[in-house]
């Protein structure tokens, strides 16, 4: 199947091409968005062939130095490397490191502000004095696919200002498209770059997480055969817990949160879990009355 655009009622455009599905919005001078709308489309045309192309190596544990020679491909190895004590793939990295290839299609004169959705891996360009609106949607298991592309009712919200030295926007949990070790219903993290907060928010949700007998796990490969993750259990149900045990689960994924900010790999972190919710940075987090917030660039799930 071949790459296919639509223009949404709204002015965004909604890309398409396998499993990338990715909705963009931009805001500035006419001419310089719609010049940039079609840099990115041309650039979006190639993507899945090269990854493709690599696809071993990017199923492959990042060991050593990096395997693999696309822009995209060694973005994501790139991204993981700081998790290489433990067990991760560039997979972890890929819907974030495509949405940041594209926005850098954004950074033209007259453009002021733009956003790269994929699948909830946001990446971001703003102009001096710009910001942006993004969604928090906690419960990612009531989210309808097409939600992403006509509005969202969305559970909380933050402001990304352009002196912040956040670039993207990222969120994984065990109810998403992507396998996970963890239990968290959802990790968003912000960081310097669309890659990098896709990344550490895999890392951070695999750490939310407890000894419980109760919560189903299967070997990724019997869920999906090519899945990266082989025989690794992965979540597929958790009951509903004590209080106290989320609070556990969620203070385990906090010290790992706390740990990546401390290093500099996040900026801030909002976790998730069965109603509860621990922050670390410095995250403006507003929750959201149960009203839908019409401004925002779009909710945050995968």
């Amino acid at each position: 199947m071949n790459a296919r655009r639509m223009r949404l009622d709204d002015g965004r455009w909604h890309f398409q091409h396998g499993p990338m599905d990715i909705v963009i919005g931009a805001s500035g001078e006419a001419d310089a968005v719609r010049r940039a709308h079609e840099n990115a489309w041309r650039r979006f045309t190639g993507l899945l062939l090269e990854l493709v192309a690599e696809l071993p190596a990017l199923r492959q544990p990042v060991r050593g130095s990096c395997p693999v020679r696309g822009p995209v491909a060694r973005r994501m190895w790139h991204a993981c490397q700081p998790y290489q004590g433990s067990f991760i793939t560039p997979m972890a990295a890929v819907a974030g490191a495509v949405a940041q290839e594209l926005i850098a299609s954004y950074a033209l004169e007259g453009v002021e502000r733009a956003w790269v959705n994929n699948g909830g891996d946001i990446a971001l360009h703003l102009a001096p004095a710009q910001s942006v609106r993004i969604g928090l949607y906690a419960d990612i298991s009531r989210l309808a696919v097409n939600e992403i592309r006509h509005g969202v009712q969305t559970d909380g919200q933050f402001e990304v200002v352009s002196t912040l030295p956040v670039r993207g926007v990222a969120t994984s949990g065990w109810r998403g498209r992507s396998f996970s070790l963890g239990i968290a219903d959802s990790v968003t993290v912000l960081a310097r770059t669309a890659s990098e907060a896709d990344a550490a928010a895999t890392v951070i949700a695999n750490a939310v997480n407890l000894d419980d007998a109760r919560i189903v796990r299967r070997p990724a490969c019997e869920l999906k055969d090519d899945s990266d993750l082989g025989e690794m259990l992965v979540t597929v149900d958790v009951p509903a817990l004590a209080p106290e045990l989320v609070r556990q689960a969620l203070h385990a994924g906090l010290l790992k949160a706390q740990e990546l900010r401390a290093a500099g790999l996040i900026w801030s972190a909002a976790l998730v879990l069965q109603h509860q919710l621990v922050v670390t940075g410095d995250l403006p987090l507003k929750i959201l009355p149960n009203q839908p917030e019409k401004n925002q660039v779009g909710s945050v799930f995968a």
